[in-house]
């Protein structure tokens, strides 16, 4: 039914020449109806159209994607091997839209958020499960842990967790070597109040003309789907922490990125 059915007199029904009735095809629209609308009501109209989209993301087409990925597992050994070399194919991207549903679920918590203030997270306890989690999801990667994690408060929150598992699937779904290397470490600089992590990868490393644009909110990093969005995330929480992020070469290839959150204090 159409929105205007029953329209009484007065309320635009019998609008006026000059108000909009005798417009001309073309013309453009002559009034807009949220020229009216209170700035408050339309940033909450907007959010609320935030969490629909996000609660779209994170169910339906979460869903959906998972249920191709766990049919693409049940034909493992229903195809030949021309057929596998697709299939593989399939449950990689399958597996990497998974991840980018995760990237935007997070990236909305962080634009929902009403003046949420950093509190303390324990580094070590963030660290070794985001290590953990994304070892399981990638088994044909080899994750490295150079010394201990540092029993240390940095500044941030929940969030925190959705910094370093971005830099992890980074280093294993942008990199071309075969197995994927990943060697994560972390220090304390008492010196200078901040704890430091390194995510290393043995991928193909990222032009320093490059490295301040792969945290842009439309780029791809190298021509890879959903890097931008990840990266993006990963520099706007940091950035409300009070930390810093950046790029560095590995030795022999690959990059580094490295994480700078400040320590609590006390």
């Amino acid at each position: 039914m159409s929105d205007h059915a029953g329209a009484e007199p007065g309320d635009g029904a019998d609008a006026e020449p000059g108000d909009g009735a005798d417009a001309e095809p073309g013309d453009g629209p002559i009034f807009d109806a949220d020229d009216e609308v209170d700035p408050e009501e339309r940033l909450k109209r907007q959010r609320d159209d935030l969490r629909l989209l996000n609660q779209v993301m994170r169910h339906d087409i979460r869903n959906d994607l998972q249920l191709v990925g766990a049919y693409a597992e049940l034909l493992d050994d229903h195809v030949d091997e021309e057929g596998k070399e697709y299939l593989d194919v399939i449950k990689r991207n399958t597996q990497s839209a998974v991840s980018l549903t995760t990237t935007v679920r997070d990236l909305a918590e962080v634009m929902l958020r009403e003046d949420a203030e950093p509190s303390r997270v324990a580094l070590d306890r963030v660290l070794s499960q985001q290590v953990e989690e994304i070892r399981s999801g990638y088994s044909e990667a080899v994750f490295t842990v150079e010394g201990s994690y540092p029993e240390a408060e940095v500044v941030g929150d929940e969030m925190l967790s959705s910094v370093f598992r971005n830099l992890l699937r980074n280093a294993v779904q942008h990199n071309d070597e075969t197995p994927p290397k990943v060697t994560v470490s972390a220090t304390v600089e008492e010196a200078e109040g901040v704890a430091e992590v390194r995510i290393a990868d043995n991928g193909p490393g990222i032009p320093e003309d490059q490295r301040d644009e792969v945290f842009g909110k439309g780029e791809k990093g190298l021509d890879s789907p959903g890097a931008g969005i990840g990266l993006y995330l990963v520099r706007s929480l940091v950035e409300i922490y009070g930390g810093d992020v950046w790029v560095e070469d590995n030795e022999p290839k690959g990059a580094v990125f490295v994480v700078r959150l400040p320590l609590c204090e006390g």
